[in-house]
Order: structure tokens, then sequence, then C-alpha cells
């Protein structure tokens, strides 16, 4: 039962660099839109950080899943299967050429995951608070 606090710091810890990923890519959308990245270096920023994201992301899904947050785990299933789409589809990196034409429905995508992980956060600190009280208090 020690181990839930550490299980939720992991989380918390995943789900900030799964907030900082798309932070980083929302930053490189608007600044291609305000012309200080050009499409290569933007494309080629963005395309080196969506796999990761997607891999940590699936982490984080199936680490609920062995852990038995079974509620967490369909909360993070939508965006995992959302992104397992993109990725089989190969949809999911940015074309140097095309950048332009999808600018703003890849700032709305980036928008909406980063709302889910600033949600999330809230959820993964008031769990991780709950099992500190929980562990300290006993049952």
């Amino acid at each position: 039962m020690y181990w839930e606090p550490v299980l939720w710091i992991i989380f918390a810890i995943m789900n900030l660099v799964l907030l900082g990923l798309n932070f980083y890519q929302f930053i490189g959308f608007s600044d291609l839109e305000a012309d200080y990245l050009n499409p290569y270096e933007l494309s080629s920023r963005v395309n080196s950080v969506i796999v990761p994201e997607y891999v940590l992301h699936g982490a984080f899904c199936i680490l609920f899943l062995l852990t038995g947050h079974w509620i967490m785990f369909l909360l993070t299933l939508t965006p995992a299967c959302y992104n397992l789409k993109l990725y089989l589809s190969r949809q999911h990196l940015i074309d140097v050429t095309e950048v332009f034409r999808v600018l703003n429905a890849e700032k709305k995508v980036r928008i909406v995951k980063l709302g889910f992980y600033v949600i999330f956060f809230a959820i993964v600190i008031a769990g991780l608070a709950f099992s500190v009280i929980h562990v300290v208090f006993g049952e």
C-alpha cells in the first residue's frame, strides 16, 4: 500500500512530460503562424517529439490498466486510440509542403490535448493527495 503515492508521483511526472511535449508543439505552430519559424524547422521539431509523445501516452494508459485504476484507464484510452489511429494511417507526422494548409487544425488538436492533460493533471494530483492521506491516516 505504501507504493501507491509513488505510483501517483510517476503518473504526475508522465503527465507533466506529456503536457510539456504538447505545449512545445503548440508553441511551434504559433511561431510558424507568427513567421518566427520556417515550415522545415517546424516539421522537424514537431515530428521529432510526436512518436515519443504517443509512446509515453500509451505507456501512461497501460500503466493505469496494469495498476487497476480502471476509470483512469478509460479516460486515457480515448486519446490513446486517437493517437494509434493517426499513427497507423500514417497521418501523425507534419508534412513540410502542407503545413500551412493544416496549421489551424493542428493548433486546435494541440489545444484540445493541452486541455485534456491539464484537467487530467488535476485529477492525478487529487489522486496523489488522496493516496498520501490514505497511507498516513490508515484505513
